[in-house]
């Protein structure tokens, strides 16, 4: 390969990296999708593990909360106190099983889709077995729930009825999630944020090009 082409060749790569970046929306609203909580009695914190990985303790809360967000950092948290106290005060205890309130956000009419109205915020306490998962004792308190075929929550007692962890872009406008952000949920379900496939992605193109790029500059020295 000459050092002419080589150039072209490199330079090719990198645009190319350059314009999948570009075709990312510039102004994203972020992902409709649940997020999932978790609490000891200190408030809410995003959770690290999704819910059917998660396995709470006695005593614990979990939070779900439908909203549209960018990312965790940005995850709007439920509305409703995390008092286990309050919303398992009439489930006693009892052997061989375990006491985990849930607080469900169904969100606001702005996050809602198309236009809807959201149901109520509500709490429950599901008693469970001890090994039990959050999405077994969500499941205990708040069927139907609805997944995809990549095993993100998608409807909790049945909300929304359609959609799942599309992207809200040009004031509302809803797009399909990029393949990217469907592996990122599927490999997390519930951890930094639908739109943290996509970010990496690009990324790595980028990296992949200018690598590219570097190589043709060394050999054509």
């Amino acid at each position: 390969m000459t050092g002419r082409l080589r150039r072209a060749s490199g330079t090719a790569l990198l645009a190319g990296a350059l314009a999948v970046l570009g075709a990312a929306p510039a102004h994203a609203d972020g992902y409709r999708y649940w997020s999932f909580w978790e609490s000891s009695g200190q408030g809410w914190t995003y959770a690290t593990q999704g819910p059917s990985v998660a396995r709470p303790d006695d005593g614990d809360t979990l939070g779900f909360r439908f909203a549209v967000s960018q990312d965790s950092s940005q995850a709007a948290k439920p509305r409703r106190a995390a008092d286990f106290g309050a919303i398992c005060a009439d489930t006693p205890a009892k052997g061989g099983s375990k006491r985990v309130a849930l607080v469900v956000d169904f969100g606001t009419a702005a996050d809602a889709p198309d236009g809807g109205t959201p149901p109520q915020a509500r709490t429950a306490c599901a008693r469970v077995g001890r090994d039990a998962s959050a999405s077994e004792a969500l499941a205990a308190v708040a069927k139907p729930l609805r997944y995809n075929s990549a095993a993100l929550l998608c409807a909790i007692d049945g909300y929304p009825k359609s959609g799942c962890g599309e992207q809200v872009a040009d004031g509302g406008k809803k797009t399909p999630a990029p393949a990217e952000t469907t592996g990122a949920a599927k490999k997390d379900d519930g951890g930094g944020g639908p739109s943290a496939g996509l970010i990496g992605g690009a990324a790595a193109v980028v990296a992949l090009g200018a690598a590219a790029w570097w190589q043709a500059r060394r050999r054509r020295g």
